[in-house]
Order: structure tokens, then sequence, then C-alpha cells
């Protein structure tokens, strides 16, 4: 969420960020986008196997200590890499004359550029 200085928009903020969370609305947007609740408290019966499993899997890797920051999600590289190797597998899954060692060595680049 923005920084905000007032406090209307700021108590706006809050309530958006309550509402998100509250069951219902984590249900119904995670069936609608085939993702698992942000909640780990909630009835899972109406998700499909896969939602089931990955959930159970989070929760077991969380309790073990085995989470690890997402590139997806901007939390593991800066951006820039980001892009660099997002660049190079669309490129390799859009050019069928791309040879995999050229991707990978691609890929050794702009893993390497993470390390400045």
């Amino acid at each position: 969420m923005f920084r905000v200085s007032d406090d209307e928009e700021r108590e706006a903020q809050q309530a958006l960020a309550r509402l998100v969370l509250e069951p219902t609305f984590q249900e119904t947007f995670n069936l609608a986008k085939g993702s698992i609740p942000a909640r780990p408290d909630l009835d899972m019966s109406e998700f499909d196997s896969c939602a089931q499993q990955s959930l159970a899997d989070f929760q077991r890797t969380a309790e073990e200590g085995g989470l690890v920051p997402s590139m997806a999600h901007g939390m593991a590289v800066r951006a820039d890499v980001q892009g660099a190797i997002f660049d190079v597998v669309t490129n390799y899954f859009n050019d069928a004359d791309m040879p995999a060692e050229e991707a990978a060595e691609r890929l050794v680049s702009a893993a390497q550029a993470a390390s400045f």
C-alpha cells in the first residue's frame, strides 16, 4: 500500500486490507484465480486436490523452516536480474532454433549479474 498522510485514506487502506483477508473473500478470490489462500485457517473442502496439497505442502515447509524467497514475486533477485532471466526463458520457449546449451549459458550470465 502507498504511504498516505491523511487519516481517512489510512483508515480506508486498513479497511481494504481487512476485507481482502476475510475468509469469504479469500475463498471466492482464490477459487476463481486457482491459487491457495493467504489464510491457512480456511476450509479447503471446496478447493481442488492440487490446491489442497499445495497448501499442505506450504504449511509443512513453513513449519520446517524451508520457505525461500520467490524470484517471481521480486523477493529473491533485483528486478533487472529477474527481467534478464525471464527474457532468456521467454526467448528459449519462443525460438525453436535456440539450443538448450545456449539458453543455459544465457541463464548463467543473467545469474552472475545478480552478484554485482
